[in-house]
């Protein structure tokens, strides 16, 4: 298709002219909105550039709204903060595609502009984590390497318990949570990076325990020993699936070490990712 639609923008940026003296640039408005339903959102901004009968018809609703997620009036009025009734599909699309901080911040949601599939991140200020308050044990710090610009840091703990809860209304389809983690703590010396790994210790004696479940009865369990250390790592905890677009769905999650035999520390905490999944 792609070479087609090359050729088909080359005639139209010419206007091959036909033995009856007529051109792609004649075509109807409805027409060429047609043809642009079935087009990436890429090849639709290539084609607005073309003439005035493909410009006009790539700015119609009818066009960017086959591009939205079934949801994306939950979506304008929980994550932009605004009535989807007073905006244009267009601006609705471009506007979703960039990162949104929501929740006071707590919050990003992205659209996938090819896809058109959303990903949410949930950062660590929006997480349980037990200690927390206690600075002998943990820490928020800036970090340059985080879309929230900050990460929890765990100095030394013997029970070492993350838990979150999230509702939102999902389009259907498969998605997949990851916990986002870094075993040390980088920083940037002489503008190179640069990764303190004194206080990592304890990862290697027992896994940790990865939970999800979700309020329409789906729920997994998984183990993984943390490694990679000086290394941002997705550790995938499971998939669930969302069937009623219309009804929201309550995730609950969490990661958990509570062997006191030995301490654990030197864990950088991210947030947490729910992003489309196989299938």
């Amino acid at each position: 298709m792609g070479s087609a639609i090359s050729g088909l923008a080359d005639e139209a940026k010419g206007c091959s002219v036909s033995p009856s003296g007529t051109c792609l640039g004649d075509l109807p408005e409805s027409c060429v909105t047609s043809i642009l339903k079935f087009l990436d959102p890429p090849e639709i901004c290539r084609f607005a550039c073309l003439n005035r009968a493909f410009r006009d018809a790539s700015s119609s609703d009818v066009v960017w709204e086959s591009k939205l997620p079934p949801n994306y009036r939950f979506l304008v009025e929980r994550v932009l903060g605004e009535d989807p009734r007073c905006m244009g599909k267009k601006e609705i699309f471009s506007r979703l595609c960039r990162p949104n901080c929501f929740d006071g911040g707590t919050k990003e949601a992205l659209l996938d502009k090819i896809a058109g599939t959303i990903c949410v991140a949930v950062s660590s200020k929006a997480l349980k984590i037990t200690g927390i308050d206690d600075r002998r044990y943990w820490n928020h710090i800036p970090s340059e390497e985080s879309r929230f610009s900050t990460v929890a840091y765990l100095q030394q703990m013997w029970w070492v318990e993350v838990v979150g809860e999230f509702e939102f209304q999902l389009s259907p389809g498969t998605y997949s949570l990851y916990f986002r983690l870094q075993l040390g703590k980088t920083a940037r010396r002489f503008c190179r990076r640069t990764c303190d790994l004194n206080q990592v210790h304890g990862w290697d004696i027992k896994p940790v325990r990865f939970q999800l479940s979700t309020s329409n009865g789906q729920s997994t369990v998984s183990e993984r020993y943390l490694d990679k250390p000086g290394d941002w790592v997705q550790y995938r905890v499971g998939d669930f699936v969302v069937e009623n677009q219309d009804a929201p769905t309550r995730i609950k999650f969490s990661m958990v070490q509570i062997d006191c035999t030995h301490t654990k520390g030197g864990l950088c905490v991210d947030c947490v990712l729910i992003c489309p999944g196989p299938g």
